[in-house]
């Protein structure tokens, strides 16, 4: 690094106790997590009993990302039915590919979860009358369906 002129900054860099939990640990987690890239890893138990490192979104990534789709829905609300979706749909399948690693289902999903809340809430705002109910909500994201979360890179095998 000192060959390009890169320096660690010594506030901001840190050894963490990043090591493999003992198999013999039965509960708990493992020594350390850290964030990296809008990611975080951490040691989980696999369903064999064994330890394997494993990352999920990072919790700030997450909430800025539900924001975004919050704010989103909010300002486009006037738009047609078929452009909302399709800003949605582009918005969820950007996130998707680059949060879309071995690991993160869960947290992928959430955000699909909030951005179906979002959607309602402010689709209801369009009109004093409330005509748009649960049910024809659901009716409508058949019509036009979200993104399913998918894995686009598998970091490792497990």
């Amino acid at each position: 690094m000192g060959r390009f002129g890169l320096t660690l900054h010594p506030d901001k860099t840190r050894l963490l106790p990043f090591w493999r939990p003992p198999k013999s640990q039965q509960g708990g987690k493992g020594p350390a997590t850290f964030d990296f890239v809008g990611f975080t890893f951490y040691w989980a138990r696999s369903r064999k009993g064994n330890w394997w490192m494993t990352c999920k979104t990072r919790r700030a990534s997450l909430r800025r990302a539900k924001k975004s789709i919050y704010d989103g829905c909010r300002r486009h609300r006037h738009l047609s039915i078929q452009e909302q979706h399709a800003a949605l749909y582009r918005r969820l399948r950007g996130h998707f590919n680059y949060f879309g690693v071995s690991g993160n289902y869960n947290s992928m999903m959430r955000l699909v979860e909030a951005t179906k809340r979002s959607g309602y809430k402010w689709l209801c705002r369009r009109s004093q009358r409330t005509r748009l109910h649960w049910e024809r909500f659901t009716d409508m994201l058949r019509w036009w369906p979200l993104p399913r979360p998918r894995i686009t890179v598998r970091i490792w095998d497990g």
